[in-house]
């Protein structure tokens, strides 16, 4: 445990926070090996059957209530505990990311190998995000019950982050209207708490393409219909939404505007090659920008690029939105409570151990071991300053936003900020990037991830008490929030949801997942057959 006193920090530990401290300490390994558990799951967006019932049960134990599958969504939850103001949110998330089967060693490795290649795993990793989260909650609750603090908890599953699914669902159907404050977290690279530049606005839409008469494609009077001409049908329409969108992508919006489109296929074709047309094609679009205003423009160009390639193929065309997320919303008062319990708690250490892993990975790599192998911002805490400065060096000056994530729903409904702890991440060497599976498997590895999860957990805590224990300073929190949004909620500068109060999540649509058949269980990827029966035709880089 920290010596406070050593640190000159005893004044600013009060007998709450030291409640969460201990709690933190003592519950180490249960905090663990909760996080073990979730990893190994890694269940894949809007499918998180596991890893959510894992979280119900744990919150049950602990004495809260739990609604399950809230807001329609089969892997969410909204769990409560306590009484009477205030109200303070939070979440846990837990979807992992198709394409990072990696285990927790220290050499390139599948976590299962019994699955396809490129099952999911945890990247970020939200295993860690969730479990954090979740035990700065419970740490919370059980200060609360032994210091008699008034007050309710309201925690949070979040499926399908990856495609900002669920917060603005949640959001949407009034979930959030009570609070007064949100804290909310992320792992990261650093330890910081994002100040005055929030993050940006995700949007999401899956468009269908259907050959619902190919009948009416030309053919000889009279003749058969494989006499006549093929229409082009459902897989030359995903091909030509995904060219036509690659074509239209440069005219959409000024490239400094610090945005971004990307595309998934759903689905290609439900047929095997051969001389029918594929009735389905699907293809995603994810877009994120800065400002709502540069959202429609996109979303206007993809519509008519979809209406067009129908009209070319045939096909009917239908639109489903799977996400839409506002801009966020900064509050200065809350990041500075919360930046100075984070510096309470102190930053992620990494021990010998840890390091012994960091300098493993670079030798199976063919590096020469270092003997500090991680970044030093790993175990640095940065100032509010310096995480401004450094989002706003990397933007055009008329942009306030970064990057993009559907934390920024809870912003609106209450004053809340994110913040990050760090993980344990390799230390560069010249000219080289290490392989995407290190960051993977150091995330699955206790001694790498365990200090950054309770630090969250700490900060979380303590954040919460001191709100409940310091009236005057949530009351500022709150002051601002009015400030910024024009008077609170239905105020003349407050953004309103941008999804219907009755708006049904796309949990029906053809996600990954895993499956189980007569075979076992799989991937929605069957695992590859013999490798002497694929010809390589290219290494790739």
């Amino acid at each position: 445990m920290r010596d406070f006193v050593s640190d000159g920090l005893m004044s600013k530990v009060t007998p709450e926070k030291k409640a969460i401290f201990n709690f933190v300490d003592k519950n180490e390994r249960w905090i663990s090996d909760f996080h073990q558990e979730i990893w190994y799951y890694a269940e894949p967006a809007w499918r998180e059957y596991k890893s959510a019932k894992a979280y119900i049960e744990l919150l049950r134990e602990e004495g809260f209530q739990v609604e399950e599958g809230s807001g329609e969504m089969p892997t969410a939850f909204y769990a409560v505990w306590g009484e009477g103001r205030p109200v303070i949110g939070g979440f846990a998330e837990y979807d992992a990311v198709p394409g990072y089967n990696q285990a927790a060693t220290p050499y390139k490795a599948l976590r299962d190998e019994s699955l396809h290649p490129w099952a999911p795993g945890h990247t970020d990793p939200h295993s860690a995000l969730g479990v954090a989260s979740l035990f700065g909650f419970v740490s919370a609750k059980r200060a609360m019950e032994e210091h008699g603090l008034k007050g309710t908890l309201k925690f949070f599953g979040e499926p399908a982050e990856k495609v900002c699914g669920s917060k603005a669902v949640h959001a949407a159907k009034g979930y959030f209207d009570d609070f007064d404050a949100a804290i909310l977290y992320h792992p990261s690279g650093v330890n910081n708490v994002i100040y005055n530049i929030p993050f940006a606005s995700y949007w999401s839409q899956v468009y269908t393409f259907e050959t619902i008469n190919p009948e009416k494609w030309f053919r000889p009077s009279g003749g058969p219909l494989r006499m006549g001409g093929r229409v082009p049908a459902a897989l030359d329409a995903v091909c030509l939404m995904y060219t036509t969108t690659k074509y239209t992508k440069e005219a959409m919006l000024p490239y400094t505007g610090n945005w971004t489109l990307n595309e998934f296929l759903m689905v290609g074709g439900e047929c095997t090659s051969d001389n029918v047309p594929p009735k389905m094609g699907q293809i995603q679009y994810a877009f994120r920008c800065p400002t709502l205003t540069m959202q429609e423009q996109i979303d206007k160009v993809l519509d008519n690029n979809a209406k067009g390639v129908g009209m070319i193929t045939g096909t009917k065309v239908t639109k489903r939105i799977v996400a839409r997320t506002r801009v966020g919303l900064p509050n200065l008062a809350l990041s500075e409570i919360v930046y100075e319990n984070l510096k309470l708690a102190g930053s992620p250490k990494y021990d010998e151990k840890a390091k012994k892993i960091g300098r493993k990975i670079q030798e199976n790599l063919g590096l020469e071991p270092m003997r500090e192998p991680f970044m030093k911002e790993c175990e640095e805490i940065m100032t509010l300053e310096e995480t401004d400065r450094r989002s706003r060096s990397m933007l055009p000056p008329w942009v306030e936003t970064t990057g993009s994530d559907d934390y920024v729903e809870y912003t609106w409904t209450c004053p809340g900020i994110r913040f990050h702890t760090a993980r344990a991440v390799l230390r560069p060497y010249p000219n080289y990037d290490y392989p995407g599976w290190t960051r993977i498997a150091m995330g699955g590895m206790r001694e790498t991830i365990d200090p950054m999860i309770f630090t969250c957990s700490k900060t979380i805590g303590t954040s919460i008490v001191e709100l409940i224990t310091s009236p005057e300073k949530l009351k500022r929190c709150k002051e601002e929030f009015k400030e910024r949004t024009g008077g609170g909620i239905g105020g003349s500068k407050w953004v309103a949801p941008l999804l219907p109060r009755d708006f049904v999540p796309p949990i029906d649509l053809p996600w990954p997942e895993y499956v189980t058949t007569i075979r076992g269980t799989e991937w929605h990827l069957t695992k590859p057959g013999p490798v002497k029966e694929y010809k390589v035709l290219y290494e790739g880089l």
